[in-house]
Order: structure tokens, then C-alpha cells, then sequence
């Protein structure tokens, strides 16, 4: 298996806080040395403004060595996602609460996806995989 892949939907956040851009840039920098993970690039945060007026919000994506870290809000919704995407796990739970610390919401939901369940962990599985499947489409395309 590649990894885990926390999808959060956070409800009932307080506005000024879902539209504080520092904030998220702030709480995507930081998480991820938390988690004991590498951060490659500084989080990339902006404001947008989209077609409907109350639609507007922050996100920002941190890339870390293990995959990414992102968060969009809508203040006037007082709605936030974030989505945690790793190749190593990472405790859901504390996950889950340190960004409710943050944001504050009334409630949440959330999915855990395990994500790659047949990611090949050596050079030797690669290959065995590869294999077949040219084996599957030479057989297919007789």
C-alpha cells in the first residue's frame, strides 16, 4: 500500500479565521515537522475569488517529501477542507484534532483512504507486476 489520504470537512468554523491567509500559511508550514515529515517547498497560500460572491476563500498545498498537505476554506460558509496525502502514516485522530484546535469547527466528517493497495514497495514486485501485465495484454491483443 502507498499510504493513508485524510479527507476532513470541517463545519461551523469561525469566519475571521477561515479567511486569515496567514493563518493557513502559518498552519500549513508548521504541520508538517509535526508529523515528522519533509517539507520541499514553502506552502503556496492565496486568496480566491471565484464567480459567486460568497464562494471566496483561502487555500494553500504545502508539497512534502511524502506527498502534500492541503487546506481550502469558505468564510462565508464557514466551511474548511484539508486533505493529508502520505506514503507513511500518520495518526488520523491528532490529525484531525490539532486542525480543530486551529479552526474551531462545530463539526466534522471524515474519509481515510488507503490509497495505492497494490504500490509496489521493491524493484522485484515492480517487475513481477509489469510482467504480467504484458503478459495479460500480449495474450489480449492475439
Amino acid at each position: 500500500m502507498f499510504g493513508p489520504h485524510l479527507i476532513l470537512e470541517a463545519y461551523g468554523c469561525p469566519q475571521n479565521l477561515l479567511a486569515d491567509l496567514g493563518l493557513v500559511s502559518q498552519t500549513l508550514d508548521s504541520y508538517p515537522e509535526q508529523l515528522d515529515m519533509t517539507k520541499i517547498m514553502p506552502p503556496y497560500v492565496f486568496r480566491y475569488q471565484g464567480t459567486v460572491p460568497d464562494d471566496w476563500g483561502v487555500s494553500g498545498v504545502v508539497l512534502i517529501a511524502e506527498s502534500h498537505i492541503s487546506i481550502h476554506t469558505f468564510p462565508e460558509k464557514g466551511f474548511v477542507t484539508l486533505d493529508i496525502f502520505s506514503c507513511r502514516e500518520f495518526d488520523v485522530d491528532e490529525a484531525i484534532n490539532y486542525f480543530a484546535g486551529i479552526f474551531k469547527p462545530e463539526s466534522w466528517e471524515k474519509q481515510v483512504l488507503m490509497r495505492g493497495r497494490e504500490f509496489p514497495r521493491s524493484l522485484g514486485r515492480a517487475t513481477s507486476i509489469v510482467e504480467a501485465e504484458r503478459t495479460r495484454l500480449a495474450v489480449a491483443s492475439r
